[in-house]
């Protein structure tokens, strides 16, 4: 219902807050996972993956139950970092990255301007 009030055109803002579903998080404190996450925690409470990964946590439960995230592009930067963080890759050599997929200081592809040519040869 909430996605539905959301999309529509002529919304009232002023109803959304009767219309938002409560969401409760109900979690297993015997689980590995959130074992392990408390133990991080209570080892370092500033470590960012630790904080990282509760909210990887929280999110996939808000989309594995419909509903939709506030911000998207933040879930997925969090993904990058832990997957990151896994492979054991280095934030430095994400900027190498972007430099080789930079490509505008690449040469003319051979063939272009006759392809072009031709395009207009085809009546």
């Amino acid at each position: 219902m909430e996605r539905i009030m959301k999309a529509q055109a002529l919304r009232d803002t002023s109803t959304m807050g009767y219309m938002a579903a409560k969401k409760h998080l109900e979690i297993n404190p015997d689980h590995a996972i959130l074992e392990n996450l408390r133990q991080r925690a209570e080892a370092d409470k500033n470590d960012k993956s630790v904080k990282d990964l509760v909210m990887l946590l929280f999110e996939t439960a808000l989309l594995s139950s419909g509903f939709s995230l506030e911000d998207p592009a933040v879930h997925a930067q969090r993904i990058h970092r832990m997957i990151k963080l896994g492979l054991g890759i280095d934030d430095d050599t994400d900027d190498v990255a972007d430099a080789v997929a930079d490509d505008s200081d690449m040469p003319p592809l051979e063939g272009d301007a006759e392809d072009a040519s031709r395009m207009g040869e085809v009546d």
